[in-house]
């Protein structure tokens, strides 16, 4: 038996169903805020296109990473761009509530290699290689 996902004690059908002004009150305050002053002209625009995309089963390319993830985006395939390439996501119920931005990282970790030449003596105690 699988296990039925539920956002703050709704299911994803329930959500589906729910006007855009119910879904405000289950969504954190930041969301909140955000959705209380209305969608920006792109994220409409983001938000027709993902439509048309769910029923094509395309991907939709997009620069919008301020766009809140809504009941009705959930099975939409989406690129999202962060600077340099567009990173593939597949929306799923978990991640309701939450901004397209935070799956799409900007920033690459650091990797150091070994101390060069010019390093202090400290670190030419390190093991080489």
């Amino acid at each position: 038996m699988a296990k039925v996902q539920t956002f703050r004690g709704k299911t994803l059908d329930e959500l589906q169903k729910m006007d855009i002004k119910e879904l405000i009150k289950l969504v954190p305050a930041r969301q909140r805020r955000s959705l209380l002053h209305g969608l920006t002209e792109q994220q409409k625009i983001l938000l027709e296109n993902i439509r048309r995309g769910k029923q094509a089963k395309k991907p939709v390319k997009t620069h919008v990473r301020d766009m809140i993830i809504l009941p009705e985006m959930v099975g939409a395939q989406v690129l999202i761009h962060n600077g340099k390439v567009w990173n593939p996501l597949f929306i799923t119920g978990e991640m309701i509530g939450h901004y397209l931005g935070e799956f799409s990282l900007t920033r690459k970790k650091v990797v150091h290699s070994a101390p060069g030449i010019g390093a202090t003596r400290s670190s030419g105690a390190l093991s080489q290689k």
